[in-house]
């Protein structure tokens, strides 16, 4: 049984298509990564699945079900949008969010201790929100995310304003969850931490699921002739190569796609005569990166507006 089974949902606002067609499955302990550009409609298809929105056709199933209020406890959903009550104290807002998914007050409080030891807040359980920083409010939102042990788990931009070392942490726990059989849906634009974590992705631009599937076959079929290095010199030599159709240089390493005559192997050749200190050399590999900026043309469109609507 999938945990989600997303069929052709449509969403619009006034004269703007927010979510054209769009349809993916998620198994029980994946990470799936829904990404795209600011705009591109990854915030309205994750309300539609948690149904803060309804969609205008199409279907939506959690666990084989279709909506219900009795699924709710097994949903958890971390919304970019951060929001606690200021006024309260840590340890009681956290029983409430517990308590409001089903769980007792006993229960909800010794689950908030033990996530608040985990992430070393528990010396702050009796300081109100407010007087907590913006980082310690994320983690405070995520414990009482993931609280209630809800079986698919919805995280927007999870990472965002975290420091490494907290970054580091809520990721174990992700991958933690994930292992437990949970099903991660991680919304992220900033795909390097896509790559790392999701074994499955859909790109939504403008609306559209533009790119889905396994990441590594995703990866795999887009990596032909596609060289990256690492240097230390003046790189600007490479773009007038006749080898090379297009590079992406980042001042010192470059992704570089080939001519389809051309092989890595007489472009390595080449690049020994350029005036270049090259400290790696890979072939046959892309970043997800390059292929976001392949796909995604990057033009604002009306969509921001729409993912930045009130809850």
């Amino acid at each position: 049984m999938y945990a989600l089974e997303v069929t052709n949902i449509c969403k619009s606002f006034q004269h703007v298509q927010a979510v054209d067609h769009i349809s993916l499955t998620i198994e029980p302990g994946r990470i799936f990564g829904l990404i795209g550009p600011n705009g591109a409609g990854k915030t309205t298809t994750m309300r539609m699945i948690m149904h803060i929105l309804l969609p205008d056709s199409g279907e939506i199933r959690l666990f084989g079900e279709r909506f219900h209020d009795g699924l709710k406890s097994q949903l958890g959903y971390l919304p970019e949008e951060r929001g606690l009550y200021p006024r309260m104290k840590l340890i009681d807002h956290l029983q409430f969010l517990g308590e409001m998914k089903g769980l007792s007050s006993s229960v909800a409080r010794q689950r908030s201790r033990e996530w608040l030891a985990r992430f070393e807040l528990l010396d702050r359980a009796n300081k109100k929100i407010e007087e907590l920083s913006k980082g310690l409010q994320q983690k405070a939102q995520f414990i009482g995310t993931i609280l209630h042990n809800p079986k698919l788990l919805i995280v927007d931009e999870p990472f965002s304003g975290l420091d490494p070392v907290n970054t580091k942490l809520l990721k174990d726990i992700l991958l933690e969850l994930q292992q437990k059989g949970v099903a991660i849906i991680l919304s992220t634009h900033l795909m390097d931490q896509a790559e790392r974590l999701c074994q499955d992705i859909c790109l939504i631009n403008k609306g559209k699921a533009v790119l889905q599937g396994q990441l590594q076959e995703i990866k795999k079929s887009y990596s032909k002739n596609r060289v990256m290095i690492r240097y230390h010199g003046d790189g600007s030599a490479v773009k007038g190569l006749p080898q090379v159709a297009e590079v992406n240089d980042y001042g010192n390493s470059m992704e570089i796609r080939l001519r389809p005559q051309a092989s890595p192997e007489d472009f390595f050749r080449v690049l020994a005569d350029l005036p270049l200190s090259i400290s790696k050399f890979e072939a046959g590999d892309i970043s997800l990166n390059q292929i976001f900026i392949d796909l995604v043309d990057g033009e604002t469109t009306d969509q921001e507006e729409l993912d930045t609507l009130p809850e």
